[in-house]
C-alpha cells in the first residue's frame, strides 16, 4: 500500500528472551538482509562494527558499539532534527537491560551509555527495544535525569544490578542458540 520493500532486519543484538524473525524472513524474502554486530559473534548476511552505515533510500544508520547488556550490543543511530537512537536493551525507558548472563558486563554496559549515548545532543529521541508500561520514546536528557539506574554513581549501578536476583528468560535455552544462527534452526 505504501510502496515501501524491506531491505534489512537489523538487530540490536542476540536475544536471550525471544527468537529474531530474520532467518524466516529471509526465506520467504530473499533480497532481504539480516544484520547484526560482528561483535556478536551470530550468523547474519552483513556484520557491523562501530561506525558502520546501513543506508536505506536517503537515510542511514549508524552503528554504536554498546557492550554491556551483551558484548556484541549495537545501538542504531539516525541523525535528524532531533536524531533517534535505537538501543535495543542497552537503555530503556527509566532502566536498562540486564548483565547477569550471555556476555553482560554491568561496568561496561554503564560506560557505554554514558560515554556514547549520553553524550549524544540531548533532544535525541531514546527508542528502546521494548517497555513494560507502554512507552514508546524518551529523550537522552530525560534518560539523563531520570533513570533511577544509570543516574547513579558506577559503583553503585554495578552494585544494584549484581543484586537484581532476575529469573533467567524462560526461553534462553531456545532462544540463544536459535538467534546465534539468525533464528533459523
Amino acid at each position: 500500500e505504501l510502496g515501501l520493500t524491506l531491505r534489512y532486519v537489523i538487530n540490536t543484538h542476540a536475544h536471550a528472551d525471544h527468537i529474531t524473525s530474520g532467518g524466516r524472513i529471509r526465506a520467504e524474502n530473499p533480497d532481504v538482509r539480516t544484520v547484526i554486530s560482528r561483535a556478536s559473534g551470530a550468523k547474519a548476511d552483513v556484520h557491523v562494527e562501530h561506525g558502520d552505515k546501513v543506508s536505506f533510500g536517503r537515510l542511514s544508520l549508524e552503528a554504536i558499539a554498546t557492550p554491556g547488556h551483551t558484548d556484541g550490543c549495537v545501538t542504531w543511530h539516525l541523525p535528524g532534527d532531533p536524531g533517534m537512537i535505537f538501543t535495543g536493551d542497552a537503555l530503556l525507558i527509566r532502566g536498562c537491560g540486564r548483565t547477569d548472563f550471555q556476555q553482560g558486563d554491568s561496568a561496561k554496559l554503564y560506560d557505554s551509555v554514558h560515554t556514547k549515548l549520553f553524550t549524544l545532543a540531548p533532544e535525541t529521541l531514546v527508542c528502546p527495544g521494548h517497555d513494560y508500561q507502554g512507552r514508546n520514546t524518551s529523550t537522552v536528557a530525560e534518560e539523563r535525569q531520570f533513570n533511577p539506574r544509570l543516574k547513579q554513581s558506577k559503583d553503585e549501578f554495578v552494585k544494584l544490578m549484581s543484586e537484581l536476583n532476575l529469573p533467567y528468560p524462560k526461553r534462553i535455552d531456545e532462544a540463544v542458540p536459535a538467534n546465534m544462527q539468525c533464528g533459523v534452526y
